[in-house]
């Protein structure tokens, strides 16, 4: 007896379309799944992969499967990327991304172009700059890595490393930049290297141009560019573990609160740059809605992660500490604006930064001098920049941040936040 696949009719259309399927019988398609949001042109999908979603977007070039089945689930690919082995769900491969066997992408990742990593790498809620390489056996779940200028001069990070992103008390406010937006954005900056058998404790701010000794475990923020960084191991010890007791809950929500404005410096960069190179290529209008899906995900989850955590340190703080307490205070004050601090990075820019805009402006205006209306080649475009123009988008960005941080001190003016420059 004759038994056709589920998805027969539109593995035939795919076929039809010039999609190359080695082995038709062994592909799934879903339901839901928008044969016209997947190109015909260069396509390879390799025996036993499976394909679901209504947002899922594959551009012309990619390959997927070649190493081991692959399963994705509302995925934008961009052109010529390769997903050669594992599961893949609610993210953003821009061109020529990469992830061998064994990957496990979750939702809220982007990897934007040529970056990508070896087999067993674990993703969620991770944002990768062009050419950042991830060796094998790593768990890099919610950071932001940037750094590099070319597949030859790439940040890296070695092989069995972890972002160690789940506390004792049971938190995940703990977002790590590796890099930042204002910089990170201009392509110009020089690698970031992760020596392997290491990790680092979230959340960590970390300067382009670091190197990380191999066997490290960062516990500490090393914001300064260009240095060599060696953490001894702690001292054993064994003491009283008493939870939800935050000791340096100022510098975790410092952390957060950066790395949420970096989130809205990148949204604001996609938006008024990165769109029109997007919308150029095949299929580039959905690339351009998923991209600023996930950014728009990654703010939510920050959000909702530091909310939870600001509870519980005041329920505790209230349970445990005079009243009177400085540190009483500050919690209370988080505990009572975080609707405000909600309000604040769930949107956009807000309104009343001017000077940004001014920025901006000023930005875009020497970008469309430079550029003229040439939106092929984007890391071409951004890398030829001349420096005072990568330095005026800089200076934009940064206004961005500068002036979100300036508006999270003057609502928790008890929690004494950024007094060192950041």
């Amino acid at each position: 007896m004759d038994v056709k696949p589920r998805s027969h009719q539109k593995i035939v259309q795919l076929i039809e379309q010039g999609v190359d399927i080695p082995n038709p019988a062994t592909i799934d398609i879903g339901d839901d799944v928008n044969i016209d949001r997947i190109s015909g042109k260069g396509v390879k999908i390799y025996p036993g992969c499976r394909i679901y979603g209504s947002k899922t977007i594959i551009s012309p070039g990619c390959r997927l499967g070649y190493e081991a089945p692959v399963t994705i689930e509302d995925c934008q690919l961009g052109a010529g990327v390769e997903l050669k082995g594992g599961f893949f769900s609610k993210s953003v491969f821009l061109e020529k991304a990469n992830l061998g066997m064994g990957a496990h992408v979750r939702e809220g990742c982007i990897l934007e172009e040529e970056a990508g990593g070896a087999h067993c790498v674990g993703l969620k809620q991770t944002i990768l700059f062009p050419f950042v390489t991830l060796g094998s056996l790593i768990n890099f779940c919610d950071c932001l890595m940037a750094g590099g200028t070319s597949r030859s001069n790439h940040s890296e990070v070695g092989s069995s490393y972890i972002h160690f992103n789940f506390t004792p008390d049971a938190d995940k406010t703990t977002p790590s930049l590796i890099g930042d937006v204002p910089r990170g954005v201009m392509l110009n900056q020089p690698p970031i290297f992760l020596g392997g058998q290491g990790g680092m404790i979230g959340p960590v701010r970390l300067g382009f141009g670091n190197v990380v000794a191999a066997g490290s475990i960062l516990r500490h923020d090393y914001p300064q560019d260009n240095q060599l960084i060696f953490e001894k191991t702690p001292v054993s010890s064994v003491k009283i573990f008493q939870s939800a007791t935050y000791p340096h809950l100022e510098r975790i929500i410092e952390n957060n609160i950066l790395y949420m404005g970096n989130l809205i410096a990148l949204e604001e960069w996609y938006e008024n740059v990165r769109k029109p190179f997007l919308e150029a290529q095949p299929l580039g209008n959905g690339l351009f809605a998923g991209a600023m899906e996930q950014l728009s995900s990654a703010k939510k989850e920050r959000l909702k992660r530091l909310k939870s955590m600001t509870d519980k340190a005041y329920a505790q703080t209230r349970k445990e500490v005079p009243r009177d307490c400085d540190c009483v205070n500050g919690r209370r004050e988080l505990h009572e604006q975080i609707e405000h601090l909600e309000g604040l990075f769930s949107g956009k820019v807000p309104n009343g930064l001017e000077a940004v805009q001014k920025f901006r402006d000023a930005f875009l205006n020497d970008f469309e001098k430079c550029t003229g209306k040439d939106r092929g080649n984007y890391i071409k475009t951004i890398q030829e920049l001349p420096p005072e123009v990568s330095q005026k988008g800089t200076t934009w960005l940064n206004g961005i941040l500068y002036a979100l941080c300036d508006r999270v001190v003057q609502t928790l003016p008890s929690m004494a936040l950024f007094r060192k420059t950041y």
